[in-house]
C-alpha cells in the first residue's frame, strides 16, 4: 500500500469539499468518469452462439455435467442416494403426462455415471419445451456447450482486460492486464459461470478464469469484458511507457492522469469534485479504503 502523507483531518475536508471560496458539486458515481463510448465491437458477438440448446435439438446422449448436488431436488423421488456433483448425467428422453392439477406435463429422463434413471419434471407441454430457443437443467452445464466455446477459445490469442486471475487452486489471484494471453484449454465452470478457461500469459505465467458465454450486455466476466482481440496499448500512445507497465500491474504513482488511473485501478465507486480559485480538485473513492485525490487532473495524493 501506497500511503503520501495525509492527516485524517485534511482527508475528511477533502471529502466533505469544504473549502473556503469553493463551489462544490454533487457527488457523481464512477461511471461519470467513463470515457469509452457504449458501442457494438466485434468481442461482443463472438461467443453469441455459445447458448444451450434448444430441447428439440436434443438427442438421446446428450451429456450433461452436474455442478451442484443440489440437483437432487429437481429429480424428487427419482434422485439417487450418491452424490452427483462433478458427475455426468445422460438424456435419455422426454415424455408428456397429465399432472396432478390436469394440465399437461413434460419429464425429461437421464441416466447417471452409476446407470440410475433420474426424471426432471416440468410442468409445460413438450411443445411448448420444444418451442423455446434454449433450454436449461438447473445445476448442469451442456456438454455441448462447453465444445462449441472450446472450438473458438482453444488455442487462441487475446488480450486479458482484468487482472482478475484464479491459480490453480482456484483462488483469486492479482494477474497483469492489458497484455497477451493464450487459450490453452476450456472446461465445464460453476452454475453461475459456465465456462473455465486455463491460459498462459506473454510472461509464461498460468492462471484461471471463469465466463459466460453469449451476448449479456453490462453482465460481469462475459467475452468483452475480459478480452480484446486488439492490442488495448494501441488506444493510448501518449502513456509513457514506465505509466503503461503501472497500468499493467494495477499500480499508480503521483502525476498520472485520471484516465491512466482509471485504466489502471478501474472506474471508482463514487466520486466528489470541488474548486477554488487555483485549482479543481477531484477524489475517487473505491472499496476497502482505497481513494485518490486529483489536482487539475493530476495525482496528487493516493492510498492504494
Amino acid at each position: 500500500m501506497k500511503l503520501f502523507p495525509v492527516i485524517p483531518s485534511l482527508l475528511l475536508l477533502l471529502l466533505t469539499g469544504c473549502f473556503t471560496g469553493v463551489e462544490s458539486t454533487p457527488k457523481i458515481t464512477g461511471a461519470d468518469v467513463r470515457k469509452e463510448r457504449v458501442t457494438t465491437t466485434p468481442e461482443d458477438n463472438y461467443l453469441a452462439g455459445v447458448t444451450d440448446s434448444p430441447l428439440s435439438a436434443w438427442e438421446r446422449g446428450k451429456r450433461f455435467v452436474v455442478t451442484d448436488d443440489k440437483i437432487k431436488l429437481i429429480f424428487g423421488p427419482t434422485a439417487p442416494a450418491q452424490s452427483l456433483a462433478g458427475t455426468e448425467i445422460i438424456y435419455n428422453g422426454a415424455s408428456e403426462s397429465t399432472g396432478i392439477t390436469g394440465g399437461n406435463v413434460t419429464d425429461l429422463s437421464f441416466i447417471t455415471a452409476s446407470g440410475d434413471v433420474v426424471e426432471y419434471r416440468i410442468n409445460q407441454p413438450l411443445k411448448e419445451l420444444e418451442s423455446k430457443s434454449s433450454l436449461s437443467v438447473p445445476f448442469t452445464i451442456q456438454q455441448s456447450m462447453v465444445e462449441q466455446a472450446r472450438a473458438l477459445l482453444d488455442g487462441k490469442r487475446f488480450y486479458i482486460l482484468t487482472r482478475s486471475w484464479r491459480d490453480d487452486n482456484d483462488n483469486s489471484v492479482g494477474g497483469r492486464q492489458f497484455v497477451p494471453i493464450t487459450i490453452d484449454s476450456v472446461s465445464p465452470g460453476n452454475s453461475v459461470y459456465p465456462l473455465k478457461l486455463s491460459f498462459t500469459d506473454d510472461k509464461g505465467v498460468s492462471a484461471r478464469m471463469f465466463l459466460l458465454p453469449g451476448i449479456l450486455k453490462g453482465s460481469p466476466r462475459t467475452f468483452p469484458t475480459l478480452f480484446s482481440f486488439d492490442d488495448p496499448r494501441k488506444k493510448y500512445p501518449d502513456i509513457s511507457p514506465e505509466n503503461w507497465e503501472r497500468i499493467i500491474n494495477g499500480r499508480v504513482e503521483a502525476g498520472m492522469t485520471r484516465e491512466e488511473c482509471r485504466l489502471a485501478l478501474g472506474s471508482p465507486k463514487e466520486v466528489d469534485r470541488a474548486a477554488n480559485n487555483s485549482y479543481l480538485r477531484e477524489i475517487w473513492l473505491y472499496e476497502n479504503g482505497i481513494y485518490l485525490v486529483f489536482e487539475d487532473g493530476l495525482l496528487k495524493i493516493y492510498r492504494r
